[in-house]
């Protein structure tokens, strides 16, 4: 017995509504403010549901509908990418190249002044909330990596079977 597969169209808006839901629910319903790097994950989706958008209204081309999962899939593997550093960063692998940790760099009183002054209310360093041992950051990669797997797989799957209705 086959899964039924999720239409092109509902998988990137599904694929990039729930996400960026959920970071919004964690941000204004929970209190979880994001760091610089939260928010430059939640751009790629904005583009992933652009591309889901402009999908309802071609999704008798399968060609084109093609063309809208190569961009779903663009965008979930640079949020997957993003996530991954962050991940990273907040692991302690290596330094954030954003400059959202804060840390101070001189000793006197306007150095320090500067460094609270400059620095983001957020540490990308600092995971907000952490479950099953993956921060918010981890479970977006995973999450990323899995939506852009199963719309390749959807791909290959009407390629192989040369049915433009199922793509």
């Amino acid at each position: 017995m086959r899964l039924p597969l999720i239409q092109p169209p509902l998988l990137l808006l599904v694929g990039s509504l729930l996400p960026l839901g959920l970071a919004l629910l964690s941000q204004y319903g929970f209190g979880l403010f994001p760091c610089e790097l939260c928010l430059w994950q939640r751009w790629p989706y904005v583009l992933v549901l652009a591309a889901g958008l402009v999908a309802f209204w071609q999704r008798r081309h399968p060609h084109r509908l093609r063309l809208l999962l190569l961009v779903g899939i663009a965008g979930w593997l640079a949020t997957a990418s993003i996530a991954a550093y962050h991940v990273g960063v907040e692991q302690q692998w290596w330094d954030s190249a954003t400059g959202c940790t804060a840390q101070g760099g001189g000793t006197s009183a306007e150095d320090i002044r500067a460094a609270i002054m400059g620095s983001p209310l957020v540490s990308c360093a600092d995971a907000g909330v952490s479950f099953l041992g993956l921060s918010m950051a981890g479970w977006n990669a995973v999450a990323a990596l899995a939506l852009a797997g199963y719309a390749a797989a959807l791909m290959i799957r009407s390629r192989a079977t040369d049915d433009p209705t199922s793509v």
